[in-house]
């Protein structure tokens, strides 16, 4: 997300304006019932029925929209049937081999790779990348799939990502070197990547049925609008920041623009590309359970198929499948990045690509073993593991057993915190909330955020979201607040201790591969559903950013501040608090900032455990095949989740403007 400059107003003003506001937004909610009531409710007969426009213009889409002699759909269904194409060629080569059917029979005309050669190629490749840890490492992840009876479903899963990945990455690219070429371009970018980052998936699902059908490659493309924007920003960002010596340098010596672009500042660009490409990888396995709602299949199905049965254990072994493709996708790609371009040696092929030499003789040899010895073909299901009814029988002793603990828990937080602060909410005027955002805003950066969250608030209201967005707002605001209390004492504690560091980061990096869905399961199953469920899912979830900023931003603080400060006779919670906490605050405000991002995500899947908020709305939405509703609500969470960001980032850039750290991107 972007930053937004800081111009505070003078303190004594700003103080009397601000005592002023409150003053009348007290009175507004104390008597402005009876005297401004416009101000609680805003009129039935004022809404903008954007739902209603909406889904007149999906239908003007599917079924008048043209460019010259070809409909609208007739485009978007052969870009689905051009996507299908690689997708099929690589669910063939990975999962199903090439089929016919025949008398109601599948006939298997050429079998898939054999299991023994994918995990052989994919060591190969780690070797290459990262030597041989990376080469164990990934085979182990690999293996750990085989193993556990996933083999099947994660290769349809990593078929998906073989063909949305390069896609992601190729329309990125582009879309990022546009954008650096014209300010404009990107200027007028910049909202729709953020839409595009904050709406929830859920919106946009039934528009893409619509307009490309259901199946595996409407996934493909869900993922593609989901996962694209970060390589998008990370072109744009990297290229931005190639030295001015660099394209001095090319321009001496004679490149042309397209030769300066690709052969100079996208090879110096390399890393951050990298990670927009790591980015682009992480993003897509998110998708690979939503997606599997639209007939993607794969592992994402078998963790949806777990979630309608309650079975545990059974979406857990799925769940740890996609963490394990996940790490070692995740480290190959860093890998890559990171690896220094040797020079080619002079010689024959085997001399200059000896790995690739090296995996295709592999795969050739185990292909034609596969033919004689079913083993190499398949892994054995005699020599599977499951440890899905341990899962299921530890929760069930969980819930016997601490019962009565469980429900006054539950009790006491609906009681003392949730219910009060949706009262709360839910009582506050309309007209005071958009009042005070545009003032929070004006007093941060100035006259265009304050516009900016004073018209997207508005826009919410205007639209009839107004009451479902307080309860977004209360399940969102309450599960921060409890993942921060959690996550920044964890942090500070860890900062200082490199190996509970090194611990608490393979924690947190599988909590926040782990598919969201599986948080669900065992909570759903201990405190059935509720608002009390969804914010304990919803913190677990989000709980993960609020560590790994915290823990950046103290490791970050300058040691010879600290030594200055223990040389002045501070004490140990002194130096903590006045100069560590008080350095490192511009990024716990970023871990805020993302653990709210991480929130409202997960909140539209606690949709499915019963919460009444926008989430819900857009869930309903999907299930009735009504992309008019859904959409207005996901745009509603994505102006919350807008607001939330602009005014976070305008914060921790003053504080850093105060603290005299400099900008923040």
């Amino acid at each position: 997300m972007t930053s937004v400059p800081a111009t505070l107003a003078p303190p004594l003003h700003g103080r009397l304006i601000w005592a002023v506001a409150v003053a009348l937004s007290v009175a507004v909610w104390l008597w402005g019932q009876a005297l401004v009531p416009l101000a609680f409710d805003y009129p039935k007969a004022w809404e903008i029925p954007a739902a209603r426009w909406i889904g007149d213009a999906i239908t003007w889409l599917v079924k008048d929209a043209a460019i010259g002699p070809l409909a609208f759909s007739d485009l978007t269904r052969a870009f689905a049937a051009a996507v299908d194409l690689p997708y099929q060629a690589a669910l063939a080569l990975l999962a199903d081999g090439v089929q016919r059917q025949e008398a109601g029979q599948v006939l298997q005309l050429v079998p898939p790779l054999p299991w023994l050669a994918v995990l052989g190629g994919i060591a190969l490749f780690g070797l290459w990348a990262g030597g041989p840890g990376l080469a164990i490492l990934t085979a182990g992840c690999f293996g750990f799939v085989a193993v556990f009876g996933q083999w099947h479903a994660a290769m349809v899963t990593l078929a998906s990502i073989v063909v949305a990945v390069p896609l992601g990455v190729a329309i990125g690219l582009g879309l990022g070197i546009l954008a650096w070429r014209h300010a404009w371009l990107e200027r007028a970018l910049r909202p729709l990547l953020d839409l595009m980052q904050t709406m929830p998936v859920f919106a946009y699902l039934v528009p893409i049925l619509i307009l490309f059908g259901f199946g595996p490659t409407a996934a493909v493309i869900a993922t593609l609008i989901y996962a694209t924007p970060p390589m998008t920003r990370i072109t744009t960002l990297s290229l931005q920041r190639v030295p001015e010596e660099t394209r001095d340098l090319a321009r001496m010596v004679g490149c042309t623009p397209r030769q300066t672009l690709w052969r100079v500042l996208i090879p110096s660009a390399r890393e951050p590309l990298m990670v927009g490409v790591n980015q682009v990888i992480m993003l897509s396995l998110n998708m690979v359970i939503i997606a599997s709602m639209i007939g993607a299949g794969g592992l994402g199905f078998e963790v949806l198929n777990a979630l309608r049965r309650l079975d545990f254990g059974t979406g857990l072994e799925a769940g740890f499948a996609i963490v394990a493709l996940a790490i070692a996708l995740d480290r190959l790609s860093q890998a890559v990045a990171h690896r220094a371009a040797p020079a080619l040696p002079l010689g024959g092929l085997a001399r200059r690509h000896p790995y690739a030499l090296a995996g295709v003789v592999f795969v050739s040899v185990t292909a034609l073993l596969a033919l004689l010895f079913p083993i190499v073909q398949s892994y054995p299901p005699g020599a599977q593991l499951s440890t899905s009814s341990f899962w299921a029988a530890a929760v069930q002793w969980i819930n016997i057993t601490f019962f009565d603990t469980l429900e006054a828990i539950k009790t006491f937080f609906l009681v003392w915190l949730l219910v009060p602060v949706k009262r709360f909410l839910l009582g506050l005027p309309w007209l005071v909330v958009v009042a005070m955002l545009a003032l929070t805003g004006w007093r941060l950066g100035g006259w265009r955020l304050a516009v900016l969250c004073g018209g997207l608030s508005f826009l919410i209201a205007a639209t009839g979201q107004w009451e479902k967005a307080m309860i977004t707002v209360y399940l969102c605001g309450v599960s921060v607040l409890v993942a921060m209390a959690i996550g920044l004492p964890i942090g500070i504690w860890v900062a200082e201790r490199e190996r509970w560091w090194a611990v608490t980061r393979a924690v947190i990096d599988t909590l926040q591969t782990l598919p969201s869905f599986v948080y669900l399961m065992p909570i759903v199953m201990l405190f059935r559903v509720g608002d009390f469920t969804a914010m304990i899912a919803v913190v677990a979830y989000a709980v993960v950013a609020s560590i790994r900023y915290t823990v950046l931003g103290l490791q970050g603080v300058d040691p010879r501040l600290i030594e200055a400060g223990r040389a002045m006779g501070c004490t140990r919670w002194q130096v903590l608090t006045r100069i560590r906490l008080r350095l490192a605050l511009p990024e716990i405000l970023l871990g805020l900032n993302q653990t709210i991002m991480f929130a409202l995500s997960m909140l539209v899947i606690t949709a499915l455990v019963g919460t009444r908020d926008l989430g819900q709305d857009v869930y309903i939405a999907l299930t009735k095949a009504n992309p008019g509703n859904g959409l207005v609500a996901g745009l509603a969470i994505a102006f919350i989740a807008i607001i939330a960001d602009r005014l976070l980032a305008a914060a921790a850039q003053a504080q850093r403007s105060k603290l005299g750290l400099g900008g923040m991107s």
